[in-house]
């Protein structure tokens, strides 16, 4: 540990001298200098493409999957003038690919989109459906800036679509214009087509009540020791629209500002790369435009902190037989689930269920662990009597033992995760713990939906 903390003040040192060098070398501006500025010009295809490049659309890689033929220009179909984009999806076995998607790029250096607070068009389908994504900013390149909404709904009838900016500030330069994927998850594999016009950024006025968030909105917490680290995720952003309506997007992490209470502990880069330097305590939060993100990590780095992962976004998992082994009498479905891009385990129609880490190979010695961490949510109202009862199960020379810790209702929150760090002690009677193999989540059919997430052993 000497050593680690030797390397360290050498590094706090390097850096002060760099910082130093580097203010003493600073100048003020002359009122001379001038910026490059870029266009400022909303509009990319009204009834042709403005300022793009001649092959407008930029299909993803066809050994991706994604099929480049289904992507023309209709003279034939339009919301206003003369011409729209047309789309047709693909069904999923055709030869050419089973899906379609790409980008629309500037034509120059980029624009600035300061100005503007939403990316809008407006769409149709041949019949009712859903586009994967749609946003802007991927660029092929960095995609600093990129922005993504997920399950656009199309109507036979034009609809006006509008994705927001998280902040129009940061978009100074900026090439992708336009970004879709789509596929016939919505019509049970039945390609179909869709129809784009009128497709510019906007200054609306109208879009309000910015809530991001990180983590999904939830809080966590990082024990670890020191070189740990962590990439903070399942970011979001949600507006209010002229309308009423809330329409949340996916922004990339350059649009947040990521602070740490304490840098000396862990530090934080544009990217929400956690680095962990020292010992101690500190929170990692973040915000959009000045507006606090709801969902903050509490880092907390000790010289002796140990960690077995059986799922989670922090660190790497352990190999598990299955988060599902429907056993007999068992009524419980499901297992993990993408929600908006981040993996969660979703159980339904919940009675009992384990989470399976017994096959020889697998299971796990948690002799030196003393927590056991896992976040749970409550995908229902809940009731007084209602509870979830964790069960470990060891197996020992071909002898089963266990134990169990029952989470009362009290303690759940419907329809939020809430973060348990549950003492092993705490499930009497498991004197061994070297050969674990099952986690189970009863409920007796108290409670029938739940969502899990985070789960891991810790030593502190």
């Amino acid at each position: 540990m000497k050593n680690l903390i030797y390397i360290n003040v050498r590094r706090v040192l390097f850096l002060s001298l760099g910082i130093t060098v580097f203010y003493s070398c600073e100048r003020d501006l002359s009122e001379d200098v001038q910026f490059a500025t870029f266009p400022i010009n909303g509009d990319i295809f009204t009834d042709d493409p403005v300022g793009l490049t001649d092959q407008f659309f930029d299909s993803f890689d066809p050994a991706t999957g994604a099929n480049p033929e289904g992507f023309d220009r209709d003279d034939e179909v339009a919301f206003e003038g003369s011409a729209s984009i047309r789309i047709d999806v693909p069904a999923p076995d055709d030869p050419d690919g089973g899906f379609i998607g790409g980008i629309f790029l500037d034509r120059g250096d980029g624009r600035d989109l300061t100005g503007f607070d939403a990316l809008t068009f407006y769409a149709r389908g041949s019949t009712t459906a859903t586009i994967g994504e749609v946003g802007f900013g991927t660029d092929f390149g960095e995609n600093k800036f990129a922005v993504t909404a997920n399950n656009i709904r199309l109507s036979t009838d034009w609809r006006k679509i509008i994705i927001p900016i998280p902040d129009p500030s940061k978009l100074v330069q900026e090439r992708g214009m336009f970004f879709f994927s789509a596929g016939t998850q919505s019509t049970n594999g039945f390609g179909f087509t869709f129809w784009i016009d009128e497709l510019r950024f906007e200054r609306l006025g109208t879009i309000g009540q910015s809530r991001p968030s990180i983590l999904g909105g939830n809080d966590g917490r990082f024990p670890t020791t020191v070189g740990g680290s962590l990439t903070i995720d399942q970011l979001q952003q949600t507006f209010n629209l002229g309308s009423g309506i809330n329409q949340t997007v996916i922004p990339a992490p350059s649009y947040f500002d990521f602070k740490s209470s304490d840098p000396n502990v862990a530090f934080v880069n544009e990217l929400g790369e956690v680095t962990v330097i020292n010992t101690g305590t500190t929170e990692i939060t973040a915000s959009i435009a000045g507006v606090l993100a709801a969902g903050r990590i509490s880092v907390e780095s000790s010289e002796t902190a140990q960690i077995i992962s059986i799922f989670s976004d922090l660190f790497a998992d352990v190999p598990v037989d299955n988060f599902n082994g429907f056993f007999e009498n068992q009524t419980t479905q499901g297992g993990v689930f993408d929600e908006n891009g981040n993996d969660i385990i979703k159980y339904t129609n919940l009675n009992f269920v384990s989470i399976n880490f017994f096959s020889e190979e697998n299971r796990i010695d948690a002799s030196e662990m003393t927590t056991l961490n896992l976040q749970i949510r409550v995908d229902e109202t809940i009731d007084t009597g209602d509870f979830i009862r964790l069960e470990l199960n060891n197996f020992l020379n071909g002898v089963e033992s266990g134990s169990s810790f029952t989470i009362p209702s009290t303690e759940l929150i419907a329809n939020e995760f809430v973060d348990f760090a549950i003492p092993l002690s705490e499930f009497q009677g498991l004197t061994d713990r070297s050969g674990l193999g099952l986690l189970f989540f009863v409920t007796e059919g108290t409670i029938s939906n739940i969502s899990v997430d985070n789960i891991f052993f810790s030593a502190e």
